[in-house]
């Protein structure tokens, strides 16, 4: 009988671990692997050129460029995958847009396509994103592509989905907790659109 691996709830792991044994034949679908710490600086240096350069280009709509999987079904555009460098150097011009518009806050969602409930959320934050589109941005950002690693070590990133509120210069305010349930993770969004502007009624 065949053997599939059951796609996680959620992922819990740390971005940077390797895998011990890559030659067990056992891999798991919720893994944040490649080269991560022993990349050089340049492709560092690289990723902080794109973030400036390319902020004047980027589009201002922000969650419609993240799903790679299923942008085409939102847009009606381009039917092409994207590869791993092409979508983190799409999602990095939208976050360099998000916070290029000065809203009072932009929230950063790190999620894996390999995630069952990071997929379940999407509809959902696209709603909170329009329902508050007057002050907030949201920006989805795949924590398996290693364009992002030096945001998953700054926010300590080590589960996803995971939300991080930023203020309107890019600080850091606050992030979810471990996600138990699709609800948890819910209020825990919810908990922090509160945070930044009490009045808002957010679902």
């Amino acid at each position: 009988m065949s053997s599939i691996p059951k796609q996680p709830l959620f992922c819990l792991k740390w971005p940077w671990d390797m895998n011990p044994n890559p030659q067990t034949n056992t891999a798991s679908v919720c893994t944040f692997e490649g080269p991560w710490l022993f990349k050089s600086l340049q492709s560092l240096g690289s990723i902080a050129f794109n973030f400036v350069h390319s902020a004047s280009k980027a589009s201002s709509s922000s969650v419609n460029h993240f799903k790679p999987s299923q942008l085409d079904a939102r847009t009606n555009q381009n039917k092409t995958i994207l590869s791993p460098e092409e979508q983190g150097e799409a999602e990095h011009r939208a976050f360099a847009s998000a916070l290029a518009t000065e809203k009072d806050a932009t929230m950063i969602e790190f999620y894996s396509p390999k995630c069952r409930l990071c997929n379940s959320l999407l509809n959902s934050v696209v709603e909170v994103e329009r329902r508050n589109s007057d002050w907030l941005n949201i920006v989805m950002v795949d924590a398996e592509n290693e364009k992002w690693l030096p945001e998953l070590l700054h926010y300590d990133i080590r589960y996803v989905p995971c939300f991080v509120l930023l203020d309107n210069k890019g600080r850091a305010l606050a992030k979810t907790g471990i996600p138990n349930s699709r609800l948890h993770v819910l209020a825990g969004l919810s908990h922090l659109l509160k945070m930044k502007h009490p009045s808002k009624r957010t679902s």
